[in-house]
């Protein structure tokens, strides 16, 4: 199963991305996280403290193709990955850290070529925690190309669905076989919000994750949200991987 975390920036994209790791590990899964965050923090989600978080290396835009594409899934992930305490092993695609440097097409391309089948062989579950906006899908060849659902996280709010309806048009147009949105930070309310705009703009809703207190609790201490004590977040997420789950036997015998 490979999926791509996708959606407007501070919808909580990376809490989702970490829970959804963390839930899939607890399963027996081998889970690899993919960062494409040009600020990652995924590392630090997943319980890394943040110096081993900034000290994670780069995945080299050679892995798209160059000297570093003939890598296969072993290699790159004893070469590039970081072990954390999550069960989750976290790659880290992108950074940015000079100004003026230049775009980051490359590491797009290298996220792509991953997802493709370098990981095939290592990974049950690959989790990609995709940059903000909408980007990413309108590069050459998409760099979520080769996902098989895309979970379209959203909070609250109007402008949220809008950018979780222009992911589906894209998506289609990319051939990605599956778009879910997942509702977040929502109060008790907002469950029928989610029902009535996501209906009105085209968007299957698969799951909504509460507001859950422990989470920003978690953020202000400097701790990833698998230390946090998120349980009612954390029930909404294992509904959400059932769902999952029964997708992926559905594809298996198709």
């Amino acid at each position: 199963m490979k999926l791509g975390i996708v959606g407007k920036g501070g919808v909580g994209k990376t809490t989702i991305s970490a829970l959804i790791a963390e839930a899939y590990a607890s399963r027996g899964k081998r889970v690899v996280a993919i960062d494409t965050d040009s600020n990652p923090n995924l590392g630090v989600s997943l319980g890394l403290a943040f110096a081993d978080a900034e000290a994670m290396p780069v995945v080299p835009r050679s892995v798209a193709s160059g000297p570093g594409a003939g890598l296969d899934g072993a290699e790159l992930l004893a070469t590039y990955g970081t072990q954390t305490p999550a069960g989750v092993t976290v790659l880290s695609a992108m950074r940015v850290d000079q100004a003026a440097a230049g775009c980051t097409c490359g590491s797009h391309a290298a996220v792509r070529s991953m997802l493709r089948d370098v990981l095939d062989d290592e990974a049950d579950v690959t989790i990609v925690d995709m940059e903000a906006g909408l980007e990413h899908l309108s590069r050459s060849g998409g760099t979520l190309a080769y996902a098989d659902v895309l979970l379209m996280v959203m909070e609250p709010s109007r402008k949220s669905v809008m950018t979780a309806a222009r992911t589906v048009a894209l998506a289609d147009e990319l051939g990605i076989p599956r778009c879910l949105g997942v509702g977040n930070k929502a109060r008790p309310d907002d469950a029928a919000f989610f029902a009535e705009a996501c209906a009105a703009s085209g968007v299957e809703v698969a799951a909504v994750i509460p507001l859950d207190a422990a989470i920003p609790a978690a953020d202000r201490a400097g701790s990833g949200v698998v230390d946090a004590a998120a349980d009612d977040a954390r029930a909404a997420i294992s509904e959400l991987v059932d769902r999952l789950e029964a997708l992926s036997l559905v594809a298996d015998h198709e």
